[in-house]
């Protein structure tokens, strides 16, 4: 059959056999797992014989023929970079690759963008200076350190951080070789925090016993090594407040990525830490969710804001209502971060300018990038 070959970075390859894929890469292996499996399924169910009988063919309902054709994902997604009226650079504080771009091809098919590097120039090369890529599974996987090292990010003009830690759905899995290739990790130059960690009460997939000696341990190792911490709370508003004020110093680096808890929880931390941050996503911009309207609206000032995308999840609404016409949006990407900061200023009723600046100067004071 016809073979393919595709760049991923400067240290990995691999072949891709077009009818039969075969993946030879210790980096992206995973990018076609998922893709592989619908594949296959697919093609199972395409030979499966057709016994309904047949009848008049259908034709498609008028409104049905008048609708103009669907956009490719790419091209979809390529629009809240190129919509995008504002000068200012920005920087995305959390996000975590390669599983963005994985959860991409799984949902386009669109296999010509299976290099990261190309997917992220497309996407939104140039206006983006900075990006803070969070890996926080257990076991560790070594992906980490291709990514940190290769050379890019400079191909790129993006400045490139990492944070590394094991996240509370994973809590379960903390063993001495997770704690040790962790520790591995945070020596790294381009390991700027530690995280994601904390307590998920919403899905509870660790025992919440477990989440928390975990939270308390991952706290010290972060203390020990000098680190900022990202804290992920989900729904467990009185422990992770009793857990951080016990176990970190007060003047202590914390990013409390992705808030979405109570503004009480969201006024008692700020209070009590000066050098806490607060993480607005894509969800600030869901009419489901009023609490984090509420942090930014009265609780946190923008000086105290990170801006972040946790893609490739929570699309900014208002980003998927500007392209309803060409399809849905499947992931979120760090161009969208204007489209959160769009909304925010709305909600402070300042310019959208301002509130990218003035958090793009924070992303730099706490992170470095």
């Amino acid at each position: 059959g016809q073979m393919t070959t595709i760049l991923l970075s400067n240290r990995s390859f691999f072949s891709l056999k077009l009818r039969n894929q075969t993946c030879t890469s210790p980096f992206q292996r995973q990018n076609l797992q998922t893709f592989r499996m619908n594949h296959n399924r697919t093609t199972v169910n395409n030979n499966k014989p057709n016994m309904k009988r047949e009848g008049k063919p259908k034709f498609p309902q008028k409104e049905e023929r008048n609708q103009a054709p669907r956009q490719k994902q790419s091209d979809i997604l390529k629009q809240a970079t190129l919509k995008n009226p504002y000068n200012t650079q920005f920087v995305d504080t959390h996000c975590h690759w390669p599983s963005t771009l994985s959860t991409f091809l799984d949902k386009s098919k669109e296999l010509e963008y299976v290099d990261m590097y190309s997917f992220i120039q497309d996407m939104f090369g140039g206006k983006v200076c900075g990006i803070v890529n969070v890996h926080c599974e257990a076991p560790v996987r070594k992906e980490w350190r291709d990514i940190a090292e290769s050379d890019q990010w400079d191909k790129l003009n993006m400045s490139y951080g990492f944070a590394i830690g094991v996240h509370p759905h994973n809590a379960r899995l903390w063993n001495d070789k997770v704690e040790s290739d962790l520790l591995e990790a945070i020596k790294h130059p381009k390991c700027v925090a530690w995280g994601e960690c904390g307590l998920d009460y919403h899905y509870d997939k660790s025992p919440r016993e477990i989440q928390k000696k975990v939270f308390i341990k991952q706290i010290e190792l972060a203390v020990a090594s000098g680190k900022p911490l990202v804290v992920h709370t989900r729904e467990a508003d009185e422990d992770v407040h009793d857990i951080l004020v016990k176990h970190a110093p007060k003047d202590y680096k914390i990013h409390v990525h992705c808030f979405t808890d109570t503004p009480e929880l969201a006024k008692k931390l700020v209070d009590h830490f000066p050098n806490l941050y607060v993480g607005i996503t894509g969800v600030v911009t869901f009419a489901s969710n009023k609490n984090t309207a509420e942090v930014v609206r009265s609780i946190a000032p923008l000086n105290r804001l990170l801006l972040e995308t946790d893609s490739p999840f929570m699309v900014p609404s208002n980003f998927t209502k500007s392209v309803q016409k060409d399809g849905k949006p499947s992931i979120s990407h760090a161009g969208m971060i204007p489209w959160t900061a769009k909304f925010v200023a709305d909600i402070l009723d300042v310019d959208t300018e301002q509130v990218l600046k003035v958090t793009r100067d924070n992303a730099k004071d706490f992170y470095g990038v």
